[in-house]
């Protein structure tokens, strides 16, 4: 059964990269474009004439920053997220309760204030079946995924609102760092096994009945009503294996979907997806997909990043993104994390350079990590940044150093010539 997406966006909620069928430049997001401004052709494949994503990490000064853990910072203001809907949760009760929504937008604006560029939607373990099984209507449940969508664009709205009142007051070191914080939204899309609950998101294996069509057949209505809320981008997140991979390509491609998309993987040994698949298999399929515009890994140990980069890039010439999880164990029988060390943000910000030296140009974080880490990293590609800036005004100095000698030469030269044939 094909999808009939409906085309063009909600009013006011225009995206940064979506396409328009007979127009060639993007509609770009409402205050987001006083920062940045798209332009791209029809086709996101590897031979379209533009990737949007490549773009806007140029925008965003080299590398784009991705949010944290949101389930965490929902957390420490104080939500209870044991609940089979996680922090869609959050969506659902705050159509009864409007301090929920204010701890969700609080919490984008955390990640905005730390140096975010990219916000994740609430909507990862949301999905239609489960808030029908909640009792929602399938009319309510297709407004909750749209809610999450909504508090991630009015969380943007409010950060860049803020910069423009205080644009007159700026030094001049905050207006540069502002004017490379273009912000997009990304509409999460989470697993089946995230939906099913039993723990099978982290191993990928979800039985011999389920099939490519199964998957599409669950994620049609959910993929068409986030495509059309209002976001920058489709973000499939914490794929674990390579049936559902094959599943969001072929929808991508059914529904006509205008957004483009990321594809991020999770895996448990720095070689495979969780489910034993063949990383590189599954980015070649991604990469295969014209609207996929950046391909990367999500919630997988900070230790088995760099590999799985390298990994990546033999098949993929688009953007690498990785926002590994902080490295401790989680039991999704109890719904809570275990005790154990995990990665300090130090130790999280060690590994920073590396992956950018490694080929990554989208880096965040995933589950665990806070505001606190993603300001880290901000912090170290800042310092990344500089050092090389000043490794290039060194260059150019000498560059200017030997330019002045070899025409002082030249000029020495051509005085002794004019002597000659006085």
């Amino acid at each position: 059964m094909e999808c009939h997406a409906r085309h063009g966006s909600r009013e006011g909620r225009k995206s940064h990269f979506k396409r328009e069928e007979d127009d060639e430049e993007m509609a770009p997001s409402s205050l987001s474009t006083q920062m940045v401004t798209h332009t791209m052709g029809m086709g996101f494949g590897t031979g379209a004439r533009t990737n949007p994503m490549r773009e806007f990490i140029r925008e965003a000064g080299g590398c784009a920053l991705i949010d944290g853990g949101l389930a965490t910072e929902l957390e420490v203001y104080g939500a209870d997220l044991k609940d089979p809907l996680w922090s869609a949760k959050f969506n659902t009760l705050g159509s009864l309760i409007h301090v929920s929504l204010f701890i969700t937008l609080q919490v984008h604006l955390d990640y905005l204030e730390a140096g975010a560029n990219i916000l994740i939607t609430a909507s990862y373990q949301g999905t239609i079946q489960g808030f029908e099984s909640r009792g929602f209507s399938r009319e309510e449940s297709e407004t909750l995924l749209r809610r999450s969508v909504e508090l991630a664009c009015e969380a943007r709205d409010m950060f860049q609102g803020q910069y423009l009142e205080r644009c007159s007051t700026l030094s001049q070191l905050d207006a540069i760092n502002y004017k490379h914080h273009p912000v997009l939204v990304a509409s999460s899309i989470g697993s089946y096994g995230a939906y099913l609950a039993d723990g099978s998101e982290y191993s990928g294996h979800y039985g011999q009945a389920v099939t490519v069509d199964t998957l599409k057949d669950f994620h049609r209505r959910r993929l068409q009503v986030l495509s059309e809320a209002g976001a920058d981008i489709i973000a499939f997140e914490t794929i674990p294996n390579k049936i559902e991979t094959q599943a969001y390509v072929e929808l991508l491609q059914e529904c006509d979907v205008k957004l483009p998309a990321w594809f991020s993987f999770t895996s448990k040994d720095g070689i495979n997806v969780v489910s034993g698949d063949s990383l590189v298999e599954c980015a070649s399929l991604a990469d295969s997909c014209d609207n996929v515009v950046a391909i990367g890994i999500n919630c997988t140990p900070p230790r088995f990043i760099h590999s799985l980069i390298l990994s990546i890039r033999k098949v993929t010439e688009k953007p690498i993104l990785i926002y590994p999880n902080s490295g401790e164990s989680y039991d999704p029988d109890k719904k809570e994390w275990l005790a154990s060390p995990g990665v300090s943000d130090e130790g999280f910000v060690s590994y920073v350079s590396k992956w950018h030296e490694a080929g990554a140009s989208l880096i965040g974080g995933c589950c665990r990590t806070t505001p606190n880490t993603i300001r880290a990293i901000a912090r170290a590609l800042r310092k990344e940044f500089n050092a090389s800036k000043q490794d290039q005004d060194v260059l150019e100095d000498r560059l200017m150093v030997n330019s002045a000698s070899d025409h002082h030469a030249s000029y020495k030269t051509d005085a002794c010539a004019c002597n000659i044939y006085k």
